[in-house]
């Protein structure tokens, strides 16, 4: 579990696949606190670290990750967002993230608004009941706001902190974006598309 708040961004310093899989190292200020069998929430998606060597660590992403994220489109030099799974005896200070990723979307477009910059996203109509004005969203694994929602895009503002301390600074219209929506969003849904118990 995550909060969807950003430690750092790492560096991928090789991607290779093995298989239907792509074993990603990755370069990062975090690496040697690191353990074999951690999870790794790297753009919103939930990784285990399978080998820690210094600076980097490695891990490895399945053939059901790469279908339903951005992570196949990492390369040697991508930034990615990461945050190590949360402590429950500290604040959240984003919102309940599982690093489960139901989708990507697409960015459409980037506004610098004299200080804060406004991202347009468009998602897959399926999950438009599954967010709400002023809800959360994570978004390559950052917590953010939406608003301004129809039923397949939303928009996001981003501080000047956010935008410095992670990898949005790089997104670009056209861009691919991992989504994962609130989860107490996908519990009410299936709650209301289940039928009474007898």
């Amino acid at each position: 579990m995550f909060t969807g708040i950003i430690e750092t961004i790492g560096t991928v310093t090789s991607a290779v696949k093995t298989g239907g899989n792509l074993e990603l190292t990755i370069r990062s200020a975090i690496a040697q606190e690191l353990k074999i069998d951690q999870s790794v929430s790297h753009n919103g998606v939930c990784l285990t670290v399978t080998q820690v060597a210094g600076q980097q660590y490695t891990t490895v992403a399945v053939a059901e990750t790469l279908q339903k994220s951005n992570i196949g489109q990492f390369r040697e030099g991508y930034a990615v967002n990461l945050e190590r799974a949360m402590v429950f005896n500290s604040r959240i200070d984003g919102h309940l993230v599982q690093g489960h990723v139901d989708g990507t979307g697409v960015c459409e477009s980037v506004t610098e608004q004299d200080g804060s910059w406004l991202y347009r996203i468009r998602f897959q109509p399926q999950f438009a009941g599954l967010i709400v004005e002023k809800g959360s969203i994570c978004l390559n694994g950052i917590s953010l706001t939406v608003f301004d929602i129809t039923d397949d895009a939303f928009s996001v503002a981003v501080i000047p902190y956010t935008y410095q301390h992670t990898n949005i600074q790089y997104l670009q219209p056209g861009d691919t974006v991992n989504l994962e929506f609130d989860i107490l969003g996908k519990y009410v849904a299936r709650q209301l598309n289940r039928s009474p118990i007898k």
